[in-house]
């Protein structure tokens, strides 16, 4: 399952990847916090939209992502 950058609130188009709190491979639950994300205006957490495995990171840390940009692959 693609995992895409959600909204992050009202105007907010993109943010910055702060970190990954997982890496490729591991095991995801729905929900569970899975990647830092910073505006200009706050930090967000950013849960995991389905439960699996961390197949694919396509994105990394200080990279600049846009809401609805594929930001990792979740797999079983």
């Amino acid at each position: 399952m693609d995992f895409i950058l959600p909204e992050l609130g009202e105007g907010i188009e993109e943010a910055t990847v702060s970190f990954w709190m997982c890496e490729k491979g591991d095991k995801v639950n729905k929900d569970d916090d899975v990647i830092e994300m910073l505006t200009d205006k706050a930090t967000f957490n950013v849960p995991a939209p389905v439960s699996g495995v961390l197949k694919d990171i396509l994105v990394k840390e200080g990279d600049v992502v846009k809401v609805g940009q594929k930001i990792a692959e979740i797999g079983e």
